[in-house]
């Protein structure tokens, strides 16, 4: 009966992990194929939080390549907040899609990568390890 609570932590953490890598493959892609342009900060969304403070939510606004004014909110809130309006932000985005937007920063490049490798690692580590230690 253990065994199966083992052999699920492996099996979750290799599905988080494989997601991280998509997410990690996905984001070289953009880096690669994508355009990079320069956007402005034209807003700051308050959005409520747990804790009761606001937190707050850029949008950014930048020209494509046809010369379309586009907007792009973040998915991503903060306080303090990341950004002041009117400054400008490095961004990529896919010219076939849309929304396939991101700020060129660490954090806004791979966040998904790093939270889903963050719950994976342990998952893996404790899942395998037992897994290791009965096979010998």
């Amino acid at each position: 009966m253990i065994n199966y609570l083992y052999w699920g932590l492996f099996l979750l953490g290799l599905l988080l992990a494989y997601f991280a890598f998509r997410a990690y493959t996905n984001t070289v892609s953009l880096m690669q194929d994508g355009i990079k342009t320069t956007a402005t900060v034209i807003q700051m969304i308050p959005v409520s939080s747990s804790d009761g403070g606001p937190t707050y939510k850029p949008v950014f606004e930048f020209k494509d390549r046809g010369n379309t004014l586009r907007t792009y909110e973040s998915s991503v809130s903060s306080s303090p907040p990341a950004y002041q309006i009117g400054q400008k932000v490095n961004i990529v985005y896919d010219p076939k899609d849309a929304d396939e937007v991101k700020t060129i920063s660490f954090w806004g490049l791979y966040r998904w990568t790093v939270i889903l490798l963050s719950i994976a690692s342990p998952l893996l580590i404790i899942g395998g390890g037992y897994l290791l230690y009965n096979r010998i």
